[in-house]
Order: structure tokens, then sequence, then C-alpha cells
């Protein structure tokens, strides 16, 4: 694969085209793919999500991904619900009930229902973004950039937050540990702000 070669795993419950046109828009090479020994082989990695956490994990659970996510080291990003998917466990199980399902465990956190008092739920639209944090992924992104929403969910605050959203309550916009990269945002929705990323996130 050339040196610019990104996987876009093929989860199964996600809108994969947008993403990759996005990156296509960019230069890249992308192939979407959950073939285990062609995502292991990729300079880079997007875990796309749309939908919900429960649907999400089953159909990686069922595709035999979970352990070759867990196993890559080169950088890897997850978008929107894959972003949800990449923490530790989520209170979305639809069940009426507390009981969380474990997601990927990439990176510490837990996603739970935002709570947005009288605002309307899901989050859905422009909000603006700032860093918490230096990091390689928002070079060149001022403070207060607007990036594109669609959630219901979110990830609180924390060690791990690159940068911080606010809808009635402040969460995670983004978040990172070792190789693994996360945005509760759509950059492929987001303009030139998520083109931006994009290009950061390719020469990470």
């Amino acid at each position: 694969m050339s040196a610019n070669s990104l996987v876009i795993i093929d989860t199964g419950c996600a809108n994969i085209a947008s993403v990759k046109f996005a990156a296509q828009r960019i230069g890249l090479n992308v192939s979407v793919s959950s073939d285990l020994a062609e995502i292991k082989k990729a300079q880079r990695v997007i875990l796309p999500g749309v939908g919900s956490a429960p649907a999400a994990m089953l159909s990686i659970q069922q595709k035999g991904l979970v352990e070759c996510i867990q196993s890559l080291t080169q950088p890897v990003l997850g978008v929107c619900l894959g972003m949800q998917l990449m923490v530790t466990e989520s209170e979305e199980n639809h069940l009426g009930n507390h009981a969380t399902i474990p997601c990927l465990n990439l990176i510490p956190g837990v996603v739970a229902k935002m709570q947005v008092g009288d605002l309307r739920l899901p989050h859905m639209g422009w909000n603006q973004v700032t860093s918490a944090q230096p990091n390689p992924l928002f070079k060149g992104i001022d403070d207060g950039t607007y990036f594109y929403f669609v959630h219901g969910y979110a990830v609180a605050q924390s060690d791990y937050t690159l940068a911080t959203c606010h809808y009635h309550q402040t969460f995670s916009a983004a978040i990172h540990h070792n190789n693994f990269y996360g945005v509760q945002f759509h950059p492929e929705r987001s303009s030139d702000a998520g083109a931006q990323l994009l290009k950061n996130f390719s020469r990470i």
C-alpha cells in the first residue's frame, strides 16, 4: 500500500461513502475493508460509525474485528460513534436500565446520554470546538472553529480529552490515547475545518 494509504474499517453499520470521499479529496489512497490483513498493513485507519453502540459493537464482533482493532499500532481515528466505541463502556443499551455495554477499551472513558436541559436532543448541527491541550490533530485549526455534530450520547471531559464542545454541558469533542484518536463530530461534513483535521491525521 502507498505511503498515504488509509483503510476505513467496514463495520457494516456506517455511512462510509462520505468519509471515503472526504479522504480522497485531500489526496489519500483510500480503501474500505473488513479484511484483517488489509487493516493491519494500512498506514492509517479510520473507525467510522453511525447508529447505536450496541448494534455497532455486535457488528464488529460478528466480523471478528475486536482483537484486530485493539492490536493496531498505526494512527487510528474514530469518527462520531466510532469515537464512542473506542472507550471502555457505553450506557447506550436500549434496555431502560443503567447497565453498560463493553466497548473496545482503547481509551479510558464512559459514554453517557447527554443532559441538555431544555435544549433539543440529539445535539445536531454546527458547534464550536476548543482545544484542551496542544495536539497535532488540531494543528492550524483555531479555537472556536465550528464542526458538525449529530449525537445524543457523549464522553465526559477527562485527561484524555484533546478538545471540548459545549451544549448545555461540556463534553469531549476529541480524545486521544497512544495511537488512538477520536472525534465526536463529523470531519467529512465539517467543510474546510474538517478537511484540515483529516490532513492533520494523515500526517501523524
